[in-house]
């Protein structure tokens, strides 16, 4: 048994054996605690007396160490610690123990246990010597860059970095992709370890342009598309519906068509007033099914994500040419047939697989046509969709009307400009709503579970017009609920609800679409704890995207805004808070805070300068223009 006062490692630290009772020890530790253990937990390297730790310190040369492991090399047989310890300091203190018990754990000369040390052999020992000098080279190297780096932080000038130091800020990038969450780098010079602090080294620095946008990564979402393509959808009995107009209306840069509308009013078999609306939606359900790989790739990444730079697709690139409507002469779709009646209510809906003719064209293109009257197609589906919005708001529909902004690269440079709300769009938003509409009733009819989508508003006091109402409504709106059981979404105005206008670019969408083609083919849907379970996991996925594609357009309006320094930019007020307000610049719909001068109210136009830009914190400095 070790002895009183005895020199003892325990977990690879030394410690002091103070006290001995039924077979147990209380030992001190360097740090000061004490610990009680039993014998197999810790081992002697030394009888003692050891009263404290200032009797263990010393150091050892290499050339003493390597001269010992030189003689020790003709022995045939181990040695123990005690004779290590003689060999290398010719002495048995409680310090030349410890030493000699750090070169046997150092591992480069020797190996084995105290009871049974030999040494390594001379191939072994010139690895070891290697990556030993190896690592001594690099912290010297490293000690140099932060000198370097501290230089170029203090100065304002990196001209003395060199691309040969980027192996050492590699941590930092990491920090500041959020893929770790210290980094050596950032404490060794002193900075905050925070994503923000780690971007602005990196812009600092010139390892990192403007042009990088972290936020995706940040928040743990792949930065490429899908990679598993589904097959061509499968030959099937499907109604030809190419005689009609289809119409897939959308913004110029959109190169993903997932939905077209058509109209067919006036039919004898209808009641004055009525009309039927089809909504055409692509149809990636006809070969992805439950638990296929490109359903489970979309599953996990939630959605596309839309990134100002490029899109990062839910489903594969090679998807598109087989599914996306228009992008070629005859599409196959999933159509929602909906009888609308005079009021703009669904009276009836019809699903089935189709094939149309869609033609792609502009918001703008449509109101064009709209305007100079030439498609009657296009002028009755305007008709309709103000039926619809006019009956969902009479049922409490909540309209938010705020600006918003496309951001688009011109010679690799971010340039903005504001969404135009065009008449047109209004069609594409009332017609796709209504066949979220029906197709949440079409299930409920059927008891299928189903991805329904409810929501709650909660409008307390008077609201104001223009955009501070808005805003305001924006506040009142709690977050939405996706759930296996209808409920109505009030801010909708609808009873029930759900999304399937989107497959390419929902898994939502997509699982209802799995799910009704289930239905349609009499196969057996998945039940109600297989769709909460899928739910369940894409919501989170979901929910990351939205905030990398919030924190990313506002990356990109941060990098637009940064030689922009004293420009002058028009805002609305939109609510008080203490001593500054609320407002928004339109062209950048962009919303800060900033201190205001004078009586203001709401929706009240005033003029900001720009003071200075934050990219990587994404902030934005205004004042008031006086």
């Amino acid at each position: 048994m070790a002895p009183l006062n005895a020199l003892v490692v325990y977990k690879n630290k030394p410690a002091i054996i103070k006290e001995i009772s039924d077979g147990k020890f209380s030992i001190s530790l360097q740090d000061g605690s004490q610990v009680k253990v039993r014998d197999k937990d810790i081992e002697v390297i030394h009888p003692g007396p050891v009263k404290d730790f200032s009797q263990i310190e010393g150091s050892v040369s290499q050339a003493s160490v390597r001269e010992a492991w030189e003689l020790l090399l003709d022995e045939d047989s181990s040695v123990s610690l005690k004779d290590l310890a003689l060999f290398i300091f010719s002495d048995f203190t409680p310090a030349c123990a410890y030493l000699a018990y750090s070169v046997l754990r150092g591992g480069t000369y020797f190996s084995g246990s105290i009871e049974a040390i030999v040494p390594k052999s001379r191939n072994e020992v010139e690895a070891e010597e290697t990556k030993r000098n190896e690592k001594l080279r690099e912290n010297s190297e490293r000690i140099l860059f932060l000198e370097r780096l501290k230089t170029c932080l203090k100065n304002n000038s990196c001209k003395i970095l060199s691309e040969d130091d980027a192996r050492f800020i590699q941590d930092v990038e990491a920090l500041a992709l959020g893929k770790s969450a210290k980094s050596r780098t950032m404490k060794d010079i002193g900075l905050s370890e925070t994503p923000e602090d780690a971007h602005s080294l990196l812009l600092k620095t010139g390892f990192w342009t403007a042009m990088v946008n972290p936020h995706p990564s940040r928040f743990g979402l792949s930065t490429n598309s899908a990679a598993i393509c589904p097959d061509a959808p499968p030959a099937e009995d499907r109604r030809d519906l190419s005689h009609l107009e289809a119409f897939a209306i959308d913004s110029p840069w959109s190169d993903d068509p997932d939905d077209a509308v058509s109209i067919e009013a006036g039919e004898l078999a209808l009641p004055q007033g009525y009309c039927i609306l089809y909504v055409h939606v692509a149809d990636p359900a006809s070969s992805i099914t439950c638990e296929s790989p490109a359903e489970k790739e979309a599953r996990d990444r939630g959605a596309s994500l839309y990134l100002p730079e490029g899109v990062i697709r839910m489903l594969a690139e090679d998807s598109l040419p087989l599914f996306a409507l228009g992008l070629s002469e005859k599409s196959p779709a999933l159509t929602f047939k909906m009888t609308i009646n005079e009021s703009g209510d669904v009276m009836d809906t019809e699903i089935f697989p189709s094939i149309v003719k869609v033609q792609r064209i502009t918001y703008e293109e449509a109101d064009r046509e709209i305007e100079n009257a030439k498609n009657k197609t296009l002028l009755s589906l305007l008709d309709i969709s103000v039926r619809i919005n006019k009956r969902r708001t009479v049922q409490g529909a909540v309209n938010i009307d705020l600006p918003e902004v496309h951001i688009k690269f011109e010679n690799g440079i971010p340039n903005v400009e504001r969404i135009v709300q065009y008449r047109s769009a209004s069609i594409v938003k009332e017609c796709m709503l209504a066949a979220g509409e029906g197709a949440a009733s079409w299930a409920a009819e059927r008891g299928l579970a189903f991805p329904y989508i409810s929501q709650e508003v909660d409008i307390q006091g008077k609201i104001p017009g223009g955009l501070a109402g808005s805003y305001q409504l924006r506040r009142c709106m709690r977050p939405r609920v996706l759930s296996i059981k209808p409920a109505r979404h009030q801010g909708l105005g609808l009873d029930t609800y759900t999304q399937v206008t989107s497959p390419l670019r929902r898994y939502t969408d997509l699982l209802s679409h799995i799910q009704i083609r289930a239905v349609l083919r009499g196969g057996k849907p998945l039940s109600a704890g297989e769709i909460s379970a899928r739910l369940g996991f894409c919501e989170a996925a979901s929910a990351a995207i939205v905030q990398a594609e919030r924190a990313s357009v506002n990356h990109w309006l941060m990098v637009y805004l940064s030689g922009k320094k004293d420009s002058v930019w028009d805002a609305v007020a939109l609510e008080k808070k203490g001593n500054r307000w609320a407002v928004v610049i339109p062209s950048l719909a962009l919303e800060i805070q900033v201190a205001l001068q004078g009586d203001v109210s709401f929706n009240e136009n005033v003029r900001l300068i720009l003071k200075s830009v934050n990219i990587p914190r994404g902030e934005a400095a205004f004042v008031q223009e006086i």
